[in-house]
C-alpha cells in the first residue's frame, strides 16, 4: 500500500504521463564485456553503455531465461520462463515454427492495449510460419556449411531452387513479430541464417534468388547456407537497424504518439561483420571485441535520437543481452590481453553457471530512477513485463507473466528482494535455482554455490548441505507443477517439464 502510494504520488507531482519504452537486447555481450560492471578487467571502451548506467540504474544481478538466444527471448517479451513451452532446450531451428502461441500476451501486445505504436527492429529468432510444403523443403537445405562455418560447401543451385525461393518468398510470412504485438517489424530474423535479406512487416525485401558465397561462410561470419539476394553484405545489417530505429524515434515524436520500440541487436553476436570504421578500434586483434564498440556506438546512436526527438526525459530505457559472450570468438585470446567478457563469472553463452546468463542489465528512466545508483538484488528478464504493466497501471491476467516480478520497488530505490527465487538454463537445458544467495544446479551430480561467497562458483558445497539441496529441490517441483512463480491461480504448462537430472520419460518422449 505504501509503496503504490508513493508511486501515485511521484506521478501526481510531476504531471506524469506513461513514458515511451526503449527495450535494446544485445546478442551475446558479456557481463564483463560491459565496462562499468568490469572496471578492473575489461579493455573494451563501452562510453554509452556506461554513461546510461550513470544516468540510471545498473542491476549487478539480472538473469536472462537462458545461456542462449530464443529462450531468452521468449522469456523476456512474455514474462514466462521458456521451459514451460516446447523448448526445453535449445534454440528455435532454421525455418522454426512460432514459439509465442497467438493468444499469449506480450510486451508489445500490452502496449498497443494502452493506445502504444510499437515496433520490433532487428533479430526475432522466435519462428514463423514460414509458407514452405513439405515438397519444397528440399530446395532450402543441404546446400553444406555448418553453424561455425567450414565444411564441404555448395556453390551451384538449379532453376528449381530458383523457381521455389520465389514461390515462398513472394508470399507473406505469418505468426511473426506483427501477428505477436508489434505493429511494426523490420530486421533480418536470424542475421547468420537464411534468408539473406531484411524482412518488413511479414514480407521479405526482394526475392532472394541466390546461395549465399561459401567465403561468407568463414571467420565467424554467417553460419549457414541459404537462399541470398544477391550481393547481400552482412556488414550492412547493424546500420541498417539503427537507421530504422531513429527514423521510428522521430517519427512516433512528431506525432506526439506513445510507443514501445523494441530493439533485439543482431550485435555483437556472429556475423562478426564489423564495418571499417570501427575495424581495429578495440586494439585487442578481435573482430568481437571491435564489434562490442559497434554495438556501443549503436547504443549511443538511439540515446542521441531519443534527445533529439525531445523525449529523452519522457523514456524508460531498458539496456541488457540475451546471454553471455560466446567463447568460440576468440575468448582466451582476449582474457590474455587482459579483457574478461564474464567478468568474475564461471563460463560462457551455452552455460548454466553464471557466465552463461547473468548479463548486463540497466534502466534509465530520468525523473524516477535515481541517476548512478546501483541495485544488487536480484532481478530477471521475466520481469519486464509485469513492470511495464505497474507503470501503464493495469493488473496482468491470470494466464500472463506467470514469472513476472515489477521492478518498480527497486527503481524508486527500496532495498528488498522483488522475487525470492529465479530460474535460469544451460542452453542443453539443465536448469539452475537461485533462492537468494543460494544457487543450485541441477546437474547429475548437484551443484551448490553460495553466490555471496563464491560468484566464480569455484566449490561445490552441495555434499555439506544436503537439507538445503532436497528443499531448493522441492521448490522447483512446486514452481514447475504450479505453472508459474508469481502469486495467483495455478496454470498449466505447454508440455510436460522435463525433469533435471534428465528423466527417462522425457527420454522416452524424444525417442
Amino acid at each position: 500500500m505504501l509503496r503504490t502510494l508513493f508511486f501515485l504520488l511521484v506521478l501526481s507531482s510531476s504531471l506524469f504521463a506513461a513514458p515511451n519504452f526503449v527495450i535494446i537486447l544485445a546478442d551475446d555481450l558479456g557481463y564483463g564485456d560491459m565496462h562499468a560492471n568490469n572496471p578492473e578487467r575489461s579493455k573494451i571502451p563501452t562510453p554509452n553503455m556506461d554513461r546510461l548506467a550513470a544516468e540510471g540504474m545498473r542491476f549487478t544481478d539480472g538473469h536472462s531465461s537462458s545461456g542462449c538466444c530464443s529462450p531468452s527471448r521468449y522469456t523476456l517479451l512474455t514474462g514466462r520462463y521458456h521451459w514451460r513451452t516446447t523448448l526445453q532446450s535449445g534454440i528455435v531451428g532454421v525455418w522454426g515454427k512460432p514459439l509465442i502461441s497467438p493468444e499469449r500476451l506480450t510486451i508489445g501486445k500490452l502496449a498497443q492495449q494502452h493506445g502504444y505504436r510499437t515496433a520490433c527492429i532487428g533479430k526475432w529468432h522466435l519462428g514463423s510460419d514460414w509458407p514452405i510444403t513439405p515438397e519444397q523443403k528440399a530446395h532450402f537445405s543441404g546446400f553444406g556449411g555448418k553453424p561455425g562455418g567450414g565444411g564441404e560447401v555448395s556453390t551451384t543451385i538449379t532453376d528449381a531452387h530458383r523457381e521455389t525461393w520465389k514461390a515462398v518468398f513472394s508470399q507473406r510470412i505469418p505468426g511473426g513479430p506483427t501477428e505477436r504485438g508489434f505493429d511494426e517489424y523490420f530486421g533480418t530474423d536470424v542475421p547468420n541464417w537464411p534468408p539473406y535479406c531484411f524482412i518488413e512487416g511479414d514480407r521479405t525485401v526482394g526475392i532472394p534468388s541466390e546461395l549465399l558465397p561459401a567465403s561468407k561462410l568463414v571467420k565467424n561470419q554467417a553460419s549457414l547456407q541459404g537462399p541470398a539476394l544477391p550481393d547481400w553484405q552482412l556488414e550492412g545489417i547493424l546500420p541498417a537497424l539503427v537507421d530504422r530505429a531513429e527514423k521510428f524515434i522521430q517519427t512516433q515524436s512528431e506525432a506526439k504518439k506513445p510507443f514501445l520500440l523494441y530493439l533485439p541487436l543482431t550485435s555483437p553476436h556472429t556475423p562478426l561483420a564489423v564495418n571499417a570504421e570501427w575495424k581495429g578500434k578495440s586494439g585487442l586483434n578481435s573482430d568481437y571485441a571491435d564489434l562490442v564498440m559497434e554495438t556501443d556506438h549503436v547504443l549511443g546512436r538511439v540515446l542521441a535520437a531519443l534527445k533529439a526527438s525531445d523525449v529523452e526525459k519522457d523514456t524508460f530505457v531498458l539496456f541488457t543481452s540475451d546471454n553471455g559472450c560466446a567463447s568460440y570468438i576468440g575468448v582466451k585470446d582476449m582474457e590474455k590481453q587482459g579483457h574478461f567478457p564474464s567478468g568474475p563469472l564461471r563460463d560462457y553463452k551455452a552455460s548454466v553457471h553464471e557466465g552463461g546468463h547473468r548479463v548486463p542489465f540497466v534502466v534509465r528512466w530520468p525523473g524516477v530512477v535515481k541517476a548512478g545508483s546501483v541495485c544488487k538484488q536480484l532481478v530477471h528478464q521475466a520481469d519486464t513485463l509485469a513492470t511495464l504493466a505497474e507503470i501503464l497501471g493495469t493488473k496482468l491476467p491470470e494466464n500472463a507473466g506467470e514469472d513476472s516480478f515489477s521492478l518498480m520497488p527497486l527503481l524508486h530505490g527500496e532495498e528488498r528482494p522483488i522475487r525470492t527465487h529465479a530460474i535460469s538454463a544451460a542452453c542443453a537445458g539443465t536448469p539452475s535455482l537461485r533462492e537468494g544467495d543460494w544457487k543450485l544446479v541441477f546437474a547429475v551430480t548437484p551443484e551448490l554455490y553460495n553466490l555471496d561467497d563464491d560468484l566464480g562458483e569455484t566449490m561445490n558445497i552441495a555434499p555439506l548441505h544436503p537439507e538445503r539441496v532436497k528443499s531448493m529441490q522441492s521448490t522447483m517441483e512446486k514452481l514447475i507443477v504450479n505453472g508459474r512463480s508469481t502469486p495467483g491461480a495455478p496454470q498449466k504448462n505447454d508440455i510436460r517439464v522435463t525433469r533435471h537430472p534428465r528423466d527417462e520419460k522425457a527420454r522416452a518422449a524424444k525417442r
